[in-house]
């Protein structure tokens, strides 16, 4: 078991470069199927979802392993099209192989996923999208049981800009004859990634990044290199990281133009954000002010992955901020929390009011799922005293190194391994 010890008090100040993106690289993994060739990933972040895909392609008979950052996969030996109940109960996002072995072996057998607990995200889109290319699905007793002699491509109305359905349905389309149309698609940045990626080892794609999406199949895929998009939830954890501790940092790679949702929130708050060609800028020496209601919405509105590491920088500010969140049920775990730092923060269904504190408190806490967790980390670079993280194997599903990189902007934290007591 770890905790992270951390000591507030410190202003952030200096340079940290972001990560290649979690909900790029998974999506890109589930891709190499379609190749049946070699891939190098490069900027590849070394986390525990990454390493489950892993798991996933080698259950399947690929191969992958790293090189430094780089991550090396070769899915030509490929022997195999259900993946392991264990592997599957990992992470949420495992249902992405779906579309991808479907394509490839014709057909696929997979269990219900596993990962944070964030409320009912059903996969009903990614299955009505492959039924409507032609695949026949048995979805009774837990377990995914697809074939397709053949996909076809037709268009597709999602009743919900899904990205999970949107990308599951790009890939199975990649291997579908004729032309696949979806609309209402998401417009993710990692959208775009993944028809990058698509596009490079072979395929064509146009439209990721609007609503919809158009896919031309049946072409044969090869391997190729790629480098991954940089991540901007990971980015938007240590701007807001930096709106709560004070001072100012220098995100490397850090893209505003798929932030500019939270950036323009931190501006409101008192912030002085700056973006460039080589990163971002966040700078804050007063206390922040409470900004207009924040609304979580699909892309391009507020994410949804940003609502708690905003929360935790507006803590302590002037007025009360008011959060509503569209979309997932239990995305307010980490108020309880965040209440044990001295956080003044009333919910009602959607709604979270915080009405800002002058001090907070460190505290023992518990991490409830990734983003809780990364607000806990922002909490507590304000809070007077230490604080323990605990239950921190969740931020380790999304974040390569957060202790390294707070480190580095001068934050007092460290990592506690312990040992469980028999």
């Amino acid at each position: 078991m770890s905790r992270l010890l951390i000591r507030g008090g410190n202003r952030l100040q200096g340079e940290v470069t972001i990560q290649g993106a979690k909900n790029s690289v998974l999506p890109i993994l589930a891709a190499t199927i379609l190749t049946g060739g070699s891939v190098v990933l490069r900027r590849c972040p070394r986390l525990r979802d990454v390493e489950a895909s892993i798991r996933i392609l080698q259950a399947l008979g690929c191969k992958a392993g790293w090189r430094g950052d780089v991550l090396e996969v070769d899915t030509a030996g490929m022997s195999g099209c259900d993946v392991p109940d264990a592997l599957m109960r990992e992470m949420r996002s495992s249902v992405i192989f779906l579309g991808a072995i479907l394509a490839r072996c014709g057909e696929a057998s997979l269990t219900s996923p596993g990962g944070c607990e964030l409320g009912p995200r059903p996969i009903d889109l990614h299955l009505s999208g492959l039924r409507a290319l032609g695949a026949e699905i048995d979805d009774t007793g837990g377990t995914l049981h697809c074939k397709a002699a053949k996909l076809t491509g037709r268009e597709i109305v999602l009743g919900f800009p899904s990205v999970g359905a949107t990308e599951n349905l790009m890939l199975a389309a990649c291997g579908a004859e004729g032309v696949t149309v979806l609309s209402n698609a998401a417009r993710e940045p990692e959208i775009e990634d993944l028809q990058g990626f698509l596009n490079t080892c072979g395929a064509e794609i146009t439209g990721a990044g609007t609503s919809t999406v158009v896919i031309r199949g049946g072409r044969p895929l090869h391997g190729g290199t790629y480098t991954i998009l940089p991540d901007r939830i990971a980015a938007a954890t240590y701007l807001c990281g930096a709106a709560s501790a004070g001072g100012e940092v220098f995100l490397r790679d850090a893209r505003e133009e798929h932030l500019s949702a939270v950036t323009a929130v931190l501006r409101e708050a008192g912030c002085d954000v700056t973006g460039g060609s080589a990163g971002i800028v966040c700078r804050r020496t007063g206390r922040l002010t409470a900004p207009r209601p924040i609304r979580t919405a699909p892309y391009p509105g507020f994410p949804t992955d940003a609502q708690a590491i905003l929360m935790a920088a507006l803590l302590r500010c002037r007025g009360a901020a008011v959060f509503e969140e569209n979309l997932f049920s239990s995305r307010y775990r980490h108020v309880d929390e965040l209440a044990r730092m001295g956080a003044d923060i009333r919910v009602s269904g959607r709604t979270a009011v915080v009405l800002g504190v002058e001090r907070l408190h460190g505290a023992a806490v518990r991490c409830t799922d990734l983003r809780g967790g990364a607000a806990l980390c922002a909490a507590a670079l304000a809070a007077e005293g230490e604080t323990a993280i605990s239950d921190i194997t969740h931020i380790d599903r999304g974040y390569q190194s957060i202790e390294d990189d707070l480190a580095a902007l001068g934050a007092d934290i460290r990592r506690v391994e312990e040992t469980a007591s028999p």
